[in-house]
């Protein structure tokens, strides 16, 4: 049985993003075509409010996937994410597998909060909606819970919160710790994307929007213009 303060972060969660499930993904892929490209690793964190109204992460989900048949793996993006898509002890999963293993505990999550989609939170957020996309059309997958072209994209909030739309500086300019030597695993990027994010909601929350609301509350009023 939830606690009060439990109940309340979910029931935030349901009307803070007009229904939407905020959930971080990222991916590693074997090139930069969708179409023709195979999905090596995917990286999500489901994200939820606490009792105090502050967003953080929660469960978190790691997928090595297997090349879909004919897909394309190009060398220049193997030596950026230094996967080895032929290695046997990364058990690599089929794409509809691995699709089922992302969405149930999503669709459980939009459940427990009481939100009516998933929407997903990415560093250039259409280009891992694409693949994703990709993946679900190639799979006929009938449950996917993410809506199909609204994300919230963290290179673009970085840049407006922070400065940066580079995923390490600017999780260096929000007072993150950013690991070089992790970066381009899926789930570790996932992971520092969802703490960015975080953040900026945060920040928006606890400082910019008081802020905007008492610089309203303080402004004299202004005559209304005559006709």
């Amino acid at each position: 049985m939830s606690s009060p303060q439990e109940t309340k972060g979910k029931s935030l969660m349901a009307s803070r993003f007009r229904g939407f499930l905020p959930v971080v993904v990222d991916m590693e892929m074997g090139g930069f075509d969708c179409t023709t490209d195979a999905v090596l690793e995917i990286g999500a964190v489901i994200l939820g409010f606490d009792e105090v109204g502050n967003l953080g992460t929660g469960e978190r989900i790691g997928l090595h996937v297997a090349a879909f048949p004919g897909a394309r793996i190009l060398e220049e993006a193997l030596k950026v994410n230094k996967i080895d898509p032929y290695n046997p002890l990364r058990h690599a999963v089929e794409e509809r597998e691995a699709l089922d293993l992302l969405f149930a505990p999503i669709r459980r999550a939009m459940k427990e909060t009481g939100c009516k989609r998933a929407v997903l939170v990415g560093h250039n957020a259409h280009f891992d909606l694409g693949f994703l996309n990709a993946m679900v059309t190639r799979s006929a997958h009938k449950k996917n819970p993410f809506h199909p072209f609204t994300v919230f994209d963290t290179a673009t909030l970085g840049g407006l919160a922070y400065g940066q739309t580079v995923l390490a500086k600017a999780c260096k300019e929000a007072g993150l710790d950013f690991d070089g030597k992790q970066a381009h695993g899926a789930l570790y990027d996932a992971e520092m994307t969802a703490l960015l994010y975080c953040s900026i909601v945060n920040l928006w929350s606890t400082q910019i929007r008081p802020a905007l609301d008492f610089m309203e509350q303080s402004s004299p009023a202004q005559p209304a213009l005559s006709e």
